[in-house]
């Protein structure tokens, strides 16, 4: 749960706060845990998903509204990506913009729909899109940059 709280904020003792609070959640909710709709692991991701994106709202101006409209997304080299460290890739997340790194970690590492993430971070779909756009770009030329170094 570290490791998940660690991907969405940007430093460490915002990721423990995160931590802390969706333990403090979870114990508190354990009687609404369903085991027929899902495993315990399952839920208590869950819980600490939200929790954090509870977080990164808490201080948030009014969200800012960006369409994405190019017909074509960046992709990211999984070659590159294989002979990263799992270390290496959570600092390139982490020097991701923080709704940029959001939108990135609900979009590929927990398979929500952009609807699904527009819903959650109270954004458009469309700019759900541009933030994925946006930090595949970021990470790409990061990436570039480490290739050629």
């Amino acid at each position: 749960m570290h490791a998940l709280c660690t991907a969405y904020l940007k430093n460490e003792e915002d990721a423990v706060e995160v931590l802390q609070d969706g333990f403090l959640k979870i114990f508190q909710q354990i009687q609404k845990f369903d085991a027929a709709k899902s495993t315990l692991y399952t839920w208590m991701r869950t819980v600490m998903i939200r929790t954090a994106i509870d977080f990164l709202r808490k201080d948030k101006k009014a969200p800012t509204s960006v369409e994405w409209t190019e017909d074509h997304d960046p992709s990211i080299d999984a070659e590159a990506l294989q002979r990263m460290t799992g270390e290496e890739i959570l600092q390139l997340l982490q020097q991701l913009p923080e709704t940029a790194r959001t939108v990135f970690n609900l979009y590929v590492t927990e398979g929500f729909s952009h609807r699904e993430i527009g819903e959650m971070l109270q954004i458009s779909e469309g700019t759900s899109k541009w933030h994925l756009s946006e930090a595949r770009k970021h990470l790409i030329g990061t990436l570039n940059k480490k290739k050629t170094a």
